[in-house]
């Protein structure tokens, strides 16, 4: 809703009230027709101003509203009706002004804003444009260069950036002396200005046209932001908005926006979070950590230590190794204060104190231990940890797959150990697994969680199974694209028909950036090779694939050697080129082992690595590894790559239809019947034979499934 008031004088306020952000439902909408009517009709009333309840302007559209038919009055019609009244009319942006809540404010005559307000037009983000003229208005305002930057890519600033711009009418000004200024209102209607463009502004287009479509990987939004703002630069503004709502109703009708809607309702979904045992975010009380500790200072380990000191928590970072140390003393500092630095904070950053004894940790309320990946080094850590750490210390290990479930036998109190998995850089990643084991505490959980959000992560509680839930989905991904080498396709053909579908790298070029010895060091541990162990494509029951291994073999260790799957320039290159060894080193090992090359179509190629993905993120949700279909989601969009608009591997799933990827997978498992990730999961089965529910309604079906199973 929007409420009416007067101020001293003869200004109209206007309030609008639909917590936490004043969302534009259609009650509020209705409200500032209300209202602004009334002030109009009011002779007393001179000049309106337009403001947001409790510090807050306006957050924009009101998303829920999508799902269905739009009820009350359209927003682009009252946009105009405020822009075309004989009163001055401004708006008091406070807290947020974006979306919806900016173009409201482009369509007032006058904008002041609060020197920390956040101002954008973030609708690129959710598959849409700005669709109530934020397209054609904003550009006439600030010059199509800056307009379609900002459009382009949801970008949000502080009011000084627009200020810069000019989009803010005053800063400093009261807004009684705005609302009194008597200023013809001519000049202040933006639908009537002409769009200040560039003498290039042709070129300019076509660069920018360039430069979305290779940053959006097949995304239609970014395209669609340019194809307006083309509009606002060569058309009336009449016949831009035309084009701005055709540019919508495309997108809004498409199932990328869908995706990405999805995709942002599934960071709400993933923080209500849930334990088999009953324990939720709701029931469970978070410790409020100021002190904290970080074992090993490796690339994870300082990352994480970075991460932590932004909240504000101080932090002992702890290696052992002397040349480490020193020069982990020297880096970390500098991270911090680039990052700080970058994300303008107004507060300073935690006090990082550096050791290289363990004992220095037994002051800290919980400790996050960031060794290698070696099972034995970390029990030798948690050992030490529970003897020198005060009762009731939070344990935490950075693990990417090992067992919780041992880490926390051998400490004095089990259920105050949890796994935190960071994905490098850890204080840039958005991603944070916290890992649950049928010993860990609520209030453990809850704590890591808590903490994760407070370091700006998306945190997701999994159950504890090797691989947890990112890299166990990922391991059937990586076998797939290996086998895919065996019977006759390239690096290169696999790599470009996965970033053709929209990830930022293939599945090659991302092993050879993560380092393919990585990989070699986890298989080592599982038995699958190393010394004493047969060279055969049958390990352990089932197929396998020794290529990697022998790539390692090799020498060829990707970026950081110059040479993986691809051949780079120098050791730590970035650019991967094709390299003639690995075309001759796939020959000889078809030749050894009595394959014979075929031609591989890329439907395959997608449908081997994705479905079998997909497949055993429903043999996660069976196992109740994870509580519901946007845990995966969100664990694959934040940390592993997978393209936004695509919503996630389930929300994929569920949109190429489940009886579709059921049928692919029946028909590639009765091809390669030793391989079992590609058996389709039961729970694949069972959704399908209840005609395929939407996405959103697997939840409730797993946990059905669930309780008659314990029955």
């Amino acid at each position: 809703m929007a409420t009416y008031s007067r101020l001293p004088g003869s200004v109209a306020l206007i309030t609008l009230q639909n917590p936490p952000v004043n969302a534009l439902s259609a009650a509020v909408r209705q409200g500032i027709v209300d209202t602004v009517q009334r002030a109009l009709k009011d002779p007393k009333v001179t000049s309106v101003v337009i403001c947001g309840q409790n510090g807050k302007f306006c957050g924009g559209a009101d998303i829920r509203e999508f799902a269905g038919p739009m009820l009350g009055p359209p927003l682009v019609p009252m946009i105009h009706a405020i822009e075309a009244v004989d009163k001055p009319v401004a708006a008091a942006i406070e807290g947020v002004a974006l979306g919806g809540g900016l173009e409201l404010a482009l369509g007032c005559h006058y904008r002041i804003a609060h020197s920390k307000a956040l101002l954008g037009l973030p609708e690129v983000t959710l598959g849409l444009l700005p669709g109530a003229g934020g397209s054609q208005r904003l550009p006439r305002l600030i010059g199509l260069t800056a307009a379609l930057d900002l459009i382009t890519t949801g970008r949000q600033h502080d009011s000084s950036f627009f200020s810069s711009l000019h989009l803010l009418c005053v800063c400093s000004q009261s807004i009684s002396s705005v609302c009194v200024s008597g200023q013809s209102l001519d000049s202040r209607r933006l639908s009537t200005l002409p769009c200040p463009c560039p003498p290039d502004v042709d070129s300019l287009l076509d660069k920018t046209m360039v430069k979305v479509r290779q940053r959006s990987r097949g995304a239609l939004a970014p395209v669609a932001c340019v194809q307006a703002l083309m509009a606002a630069a060569s058309l009336p503004y009449t016949q831009g908005m035309e084009k701005e709502r055709d540019l919508l109703t495309t997108l809004f009708n498409s199932g990328q926006a869908r995706a990405l809607q999805y995709a942002f309702f599934s960071q709400r979904v993933v923080g209500k979070w849930s334990l088999p045992s009953g324990a939720s975010w709701d029931n469970s009380a978070a410790r409020t950590i100021s002190k904290a500790a970080v074992i090993g200072l490796g690339t994870m380990g300082r990352g994480i230590v970075v991460a932590l000191a932004l909240t504000g928590i101080s932090v002992v970072a702890v290696e052992t190794q002397e040349k480490q140390l020193a020069e982990a003393s020297q880096v970390v500092p500098a991270m911090l204060q680039r990052e700080a630095g970058r994300r303008s904070l107004a507060t300073p950053p935690g006090v990082i104190s550096f050791s290289s004894n363990l004992q220095d940790v037994c002051e800290v309320e919980l400790v996050i231990e960031a060794v290698f990946e070696d099972m034995s080094l970390k029990l030798q850590v948690f050992r030490h940890l529970t003897s020198v750490c005060r009762p009731g210390t939070l344990l935490c290990s950075n693990t990417s797959g090992l067992d919780i479930d041992r880490l926390a036998a051998v400490t004095q109190s089990p259920g105050l150990v949890v796994g935190m998995h960071f994905f490098a850089p850890a204080h840039v990643m958005k991603l944070l697994e916290v890992v649950y084991g049928p010993r860990s505490s609520p209030e453990a959980v809850a704590t890591a969680m808590q903490l994760g959000k407070r370091m700006g992560k998306v945190s997701v509680a999994v159950g504890n199974c090797p691989g947890f839930v990112g890299n166990r989905m990922l391991k059937p991904y990586l076998e797939q694209a290996n086998f895919l080498l065996e019977e006759g396709a390239t690096p290169q053909q696999v790599d470009e028909v996965l970033e053709e579908f929209g990830f930022p790298m293939g599945v090659f070029r991302m092993s050879d950036l993560s380092g393919l010895d990585v990989g070699w060091r986890i298989r080592k541990e599982a038995g699958l090779t190393g010394p004493g162990v047969e060279s055969t494509r049958t390990r352990q029951g089932r197929r396998y694939s020794p290529l990697p291994d022998q790539v390692c073999e090799a020498g060829r260790l990707g970026q950081k050697t110059g040479r993986g799957w691809y051949q780079y320039d120098g050791p730590g290159g970035r650019v991967a080129r094709s390299d003639h060894w690995v075309n001759i080193f796939l020959e000889a090992y078809r030749a050894e082992h009595g394959l014979v090359a075929r031609s591989i179509a890329p439907e395959e190629i997608l449908e081997r690595c994705l479905y079998a993905l997909i497949n055993e993120g429903f043999n996660i949700l069976q196992d109740a590894m994870a509580a519901g279909p946007e845990d995966i989601d969100a664990i694959y969009v934040f940390g592993y790559g997978w393209p936004r608009h695509h919503g996630g591997p389930m929300f994929h799933a569920g949109q190429v239809g489940l009886g579709r990827i059921l049928e692919r997978l029946q028909h590639h498992h009765h091809n390669h019947p030793d391989v079992p990730h590609l058996k389709p999961s039961t729970l694949l089965r069972r959704l399908v034979a209840v005609g395929s529910p939407p996405v959103q309604k697997w939840r409730e079906f797993i946990n059905k499934e669930r309780v008659h199973s314990q029955l």
